[in-house]
């Protein structure tokens, strides 16, 4: 459970009552505990509020609301401030503020607007923190730390001096020698090689492409020093607080930090969830985010931190959330391991940025609106749902996902700027989601012992280790699919020798002579030669199309147009007790989604049940008991026939036999009798 303060589900918001009068405050009291609200998340953007001045702290105001929240019941997930910096600390410190790639100091007046390196940053941040932690480590209101906020989300990277004598220190302690360095990056390309550690910067904005290897690295060593940043305030929270769980705030498809190196050091995983509530939604964006956020902790619960309850403001066009979406979404959350729903923000604020982003109490400032009385009502749902707490997902299809892989694939000069990683995973997530086969999310030297099917779209960078992981999986029996462009570089970015799919060459039975990147106008054809289920006939595909030979591999496949007509486009190879698929282009959809039931098929990998189009069915797991959630995307009423037997559905408390009928955007979560 997320905090053994309250062994229910968390449901709350962040809370910002430094904007509002105390008086405010009080019916604040009284809203929250109609809506059912149990936990608020406050402080995040504080720290000009809690310190006017370097010698100056004020707690007076956060004394009064902690004492409040506890006098009501309700907890507080308390924000370490840090995630936008008071102007004084701006100005009196030069090293605060972030320099562009460009070499341009960025000025203050927004939201994380630091130097994730500035030594001046970390020291009065810290010192912050340790205040924080010591004058409420016994309060009866904190159930839960929220360090800083959305990490990189506007500053990703750093390019200033001090940044740069940083990167050096890190290079040093990853390489030992420059020699090392320059052996890694190929630096006697374009003749970059270096000859002393002072001549090695950031990957700044140059005349062309900087080396591919070294924009790797920089990568990774953002990704680490804001981690650094982090673990700086983690680890004083733990010292004053061991008992108290530590979050932060990851975000969707985010590309700038190895979220997976950063769960190592997170109580809870927490994220922040935006999906646009335009028409042609497909619900499994949303999906492979609380996939991926169940992952990074093995499985773990995560918390749901932030939502919209209806419309955001930061888009071109920001259109609400129709009735039922906001709860539809909530629920779906949950069916894929969430115990904590939250939302930003409690109260819609009058001035500032976010004015127009929707809150639980709107601008009508009561509970007289469509968004509260929707919040209320999920609210009040969420507390009798506490005996789900800490079950589980259970899946048997892992797709295996690398962070390190996103960034060499998307900066790699060539062959296609229309090669997206996330679209490609995306690709082979969507055609499970709407089969309603479950997906645990992996990383790629993640143990894969207890799955029968593993996908591992565009697997462009191979680590070490990760050939004997995969090599192992398939000899003992298990099913591995991947695809166009894989196999091709080592951890550093450089091509393998001896050609394609590299250490993968064994497993998959192929040799890749070489790939076409297709025109955003050109496509292909290939045609299904073996029996595949229903993935039969001929199927359009575009973006790449790579020329393929077998060795041992049996095709399935061929491509029909080009100079590559009757070459491989899918094969098929035994290895050990297990079968390893080769997708040599980008096929529709449609395909993608009939060839996956086919092979979940003959892996015994069967839905939780059979429903109709747009319905999702997710089941969650604890002491041998099954929650099912169903979830109807459509906007019309659908009709299940359930297997034999008697259930509950757990949001109503109704008895439901034989067959259900569930309205648009419901929901129901049955527990069999």
């Amino acid at each position: 459970m997320i905090s053994k303060k309250l062994p229910h589900i968390f449901y709350g918001g962040d809370y910002n009552p430094e904007q509002w009068s105390e008086e405010i405050w009080l019916d604040d009291m009284r809203l929250m505990q109609k809506a059912g609200v149990n936990l608020v998340s406050i402080g995040i953007f504080s720290w000009a509020s809690l310190q006017p001045n370097e010698d100056t702290y004020n707690f007076e105001w956060l004394d009064k609301l902690m004492d409040l929240l506890a006098q009501n019941g309700i907890y507080a997930d308390l924000a370490t401030a840090t995630a936008a910096q008071p102007a004084w600390l701006s100005q009196k410190y030069s090293d605060v503020l972030p320099v562009d790639i460009k070499g341009n100091r960025l000025s203050y007046g927004s939201r994380q607007s630091y130097c994730p390196n500035s030594i001046s940053y970390r020291r009065l941040g810290q010192k912050l923190v340790r205040m924080l932690a010591e004058r409420y480590k016994g309060h009866p209101a904190l159930a839960l730390w929220h360090v800083n906020n959305e990490y990189a989300c506007h500053t990703p990277s750093c390019y200033c001096d001090n940044c740069a004598a940083t990167f050096r220190k890190w290079l040093k302690k990853k390489y030992g020698s420059i020699e090392n360095v320059n052996k890694a990056w190929g630096t006697n390309f374009w003749s970059q090689h270096y000859y002393d550690w002072d001549e090695i910067l950031p990957p700044r904005a140059t005349t062309a492409q900087n080396n591919p290897g070294q924009v790797l690295d920089y990568r990774r060593f953002m990704s680490d020093s804001i981690l650094e940043l982090y673990m700086g305030e983690k680890e004083i929270l733990r010292e004053v607080t061991p008992d108290i769980p530590i979050t932060t705030n990851f975000m969707s498809d985010f590309k700038p930090l190895d979220y997976f190196k950063w769960a190592e050091n997170i109580d809870v995983i927490s994220w922040d969830s935006y999906p646009n509530p335009e028409p042609g939604y497909h619900p499994g964006w949303a999906a492979l985010n609380h996939d991926i956020m169940r992952g990074l902790k093995n499985g773990k619960p995560f918390i749901l931190m932030e939502q919209a309850p209806s419309q955001v403001n930061w888009r071109p066009v920001n259109t609400n959330k129709r009735p039922g979406v906001m709860r539809l979404w909530s629920y779906q959350a949950m069916a894929h391991g969430a115990d904590a729903i939250m939302f930003f923000q409690w109260r819609q604020s009058l001035k500032g940025a976010e004015k127009f982003h929707s809150a639980m109490v709107t601008h009508t400032g009561n509970e007289n609106s469509r968004v509260y009385r929707e919040v209320e009502k999920l609210g009040n749902e969420l507390k009798g749902l506490s005996e789900i707490l800490d079950s589980t997902v259970s899946a048997k299809t892992a797709i295996l996902f690398d962070y390190e892989n996103w960034w060499a694939v998307e900066y790699t000069p060539g062959p296609s700027e229309n090669l997206k990683y996330m679209e490609q995973i995306r690709n082979y997530y969507n055609a499970l989601f709407d089969l309603n086969i479950p997906v645990d999310i992996v990383p790629v030297n993640g143990d894969l012992s207890k799955y029968s099917l593993v996908i591992a779209p565009l697997m462009h960078m191979v680590k070490p280790g990760v050939k004997e992981n995969i090599e192992s999986f398939v000899s003992k029996g298990g099913t591995f699919i991947t695809t166009f462009f894989s196999g091709i570089v080592d951890e550093n970015d450089g091509v393998f020798p001896g050609g394609y799919p590299g250490p993968l060459k064994d497993v998959l039975g192929i040799k890749v002579e070489e790939f076409d990147a297709l025109e955003p106008h050109m496509n292909n054809k290939f045609k299904v030669t073996q029996y595949l289920g229903k993935a039969s006939g001929e199927y359009n595909c575009n973006l790449w199309c790579d020329v393929v030979h077998t060795d041992t591999a049996r095709i399935l496949a061929v491509f029909t147009e080009d100079y590559y007509a009757g070459y491989p486009c899918i094969t098929e190879n035994s290895f050990g007790k297990g079968k390893a698929y080769y997708i040599a282009t980008q096929p529709e959809q449609d395909f993608i989604k009939e060839f996956l039931k086919y092979i979940c098929r003959i892996d015994n990998i069967v839905p939780p049940l059979d429903v109709p189009e747009g319905v999702e069915v997710m089941p969650r797991v604890k002491d041998g008991k099954e929650y099912l959630f169903i979830l109807n995307h459509n906007n019309s009423e659908i009709n299940i026939i359930l297997p034999p037997g008697e259930y509950i559905d757990l949001v109503s408390n109704k008895i439901i036999n034989n067959t259900l009928k569930l309205p648009p955007k419901e929901v129901m979560i049955l527990n069999q009798k």
